[in-house]
């Protein structure tokens, strides 16, 4: 949902890191009793977020690799660099040419490979 007044260009999700909006735990649903009290989980827990992309990247071509990772490329150009460098850190996870590649490609320094 909008809230920004439609202008766009505002950073509007969390979590962030550009001092946007953050959860507010006083706005929190209370837990429904159900047989018992039923509450809210965190869907996070015990996912694999890295396995299904490090396989497609896997699967692609040369040529499909080197467009996705020239893709990514230019739209991060003009992300700071501590949200590349954290970006890439995801990429690593996913496959360590996959990361290695956009590092390179944003010409971050080779300290950010090595976690």
């Amino acid at each position: 949902m909008r809230f920004d007044g439609n202008e766009g260009g505002s950073v509007n999700y969390e979590p962030n890191s550009m001092g946007g909006p953050v959860e507010s735990p006083e706005a929190k649903e209370p837990p429904l009793k159900i047989q018992g009290g039923v509450d809210r989980y965190d869907h996070r827990a015990g996912n694999d977020d890295y396995t299904q992309p490090g396989d497609l990247f896997r699967l692609m071509s040369e040529d499909e690799r080197r467009r996705l990772v020239g893709n990514i490329v230019r739209a991060m150009t003009s992300v700071p660099q501590e949200i590349q460098e954290r970006q890439v850190r995801h990429f690593l996870e996913a496959d360590p040419a996959y990361g290695r590649r956009v590092a390179q490609g944003l010409e971050l320094p080779s300290s950010v490979l090595e976690g």
